[in-house]
């Protein structure tokens, strides 16, 4: 399995960053109240993986519940592009719908059970 950059940017283009992953991922899918509403698909990487190169100040944050996560969207189009997960919270999860899906080998998708996260969560963590 090989290590590699992937770009990845917001809808309008302001927020772009790129990502160090591999060729290989398990991308989730939540059932949540937010994911499931915005069709987010979970990339989990390390913090060090994740490198805005511009419009880190049209960032936005929101959070909710318990305040862990920290959900960061682009303030002109309202995507989010990443943001700080509840269940890797020293990490990002990437949405893997703004990232440049053909730059990968194999792509798993799998499912998440968010709307039961405390009875869920160990199995990802």
């Amino acid at each position: 399995m090989s290590a590699i950059v992937v770009e990845g940017q917001c809808h309008c283009g302001t927020v772009r960053f790129t990502v160090v992953t591999t060729s290989q991922v398990e991308v989730r899918e939540c059932n949540c109240s937010i994911c499931s509403m915005c069709g987010y698909q979970h990339l989990i990487v390390a913090a060090d993986a994740l490198t805005i190169l511009e419009g880190e100040e049209e960032l936005t944050t929101y959070t909710f519940n318990t305040g862990t996560a920290q959900h960061t969207f682009c303030r002109r189009c309202g995507i989010k592009p990443f943001y700080v997960p509840r269940s890797h919270p020293h990490g990002y999860s990437v949405n893997f719908r703004c990232v440049d899906a053909g730059a990968f080998e194999r792509v798993e998708l799998t499912s998440f059970d968010g709307r039961n996260w405390e009875q869920a969560v160990d199995a990802i963590r």
